[in-house]
């Protein structure tokens, strides 16, 4: 691999990485437009290991679902690490593992719930960088209280008066 190539795939790492960060950045500084900005107009998210139904979507819809959601939480920190990148050409697969906490104050138990695992991202090179046109979510441990994501699914609609 010439000197240039190796250049290239630092930077392609880097740059990729940084779409992860932004995922993790956008969602939990509530800053939608951050998030809507890594993604391709069409999606694939597959996030059935924690219920939610996997398929094709528009970005636009994705990020709209997850500014409901979010806006029910008190805080959330999304941590992800240990990427590993396999890029072909202007395609690429980065595996990293996850950590997710979600916190609701609340009377019916735990004010949190935790997920551990790791998400399956593939993203293509465009015209303005790398974007997401995948995402799988592998959660392969869990602690605390799920009802935490009802709740916040809850309040996310009322507080933005959609109930």
């Amino acid at each position: 691999m010439s000197i240039e190539e190796q250049v290239q795939l630092l930077a392609d790492r880097a740059a990729i990485s940084d779409v992860l960060h932004r995922y993790a950045t956008g969602l939990d500084m509530r800053d939608f437009a951050l998030l809507r900005s890594i993604f391709t107009d069409e999606i694939e998210m597959d996030y059935s290991s924690i219920g939610m139904k996997p398929g094709r979507m528009m970005a636009d819809d994705w990020v709209e679902s997850a500014r409901v959601l979010f806006a029910g939480f008190d805080a959330t920190q999304h941590l992800s690490a240990n990427h590993v990148h396999v890029i072909r050409g202007d395609e690429a697969t980065c595996t990293s593992y996850m950590r997710a906490e979600h916190f609701v104050l609340n009377s019916e138990g735990e004010n949190y719930y935790t997920m551990g695992g790791c998400y399956t991202n593939r993203l293509i090179r465009t015209p303005d960088g790398w974007k997401l046109c995948g995402v799988t979510l592998t959660v392969t441990w869990n602690r605390g209280n799920r009802h935490v994501l009802r709740l916040a699914a809850r309040r996310g609609r009322e507080r933005l008066g959609l109930a």
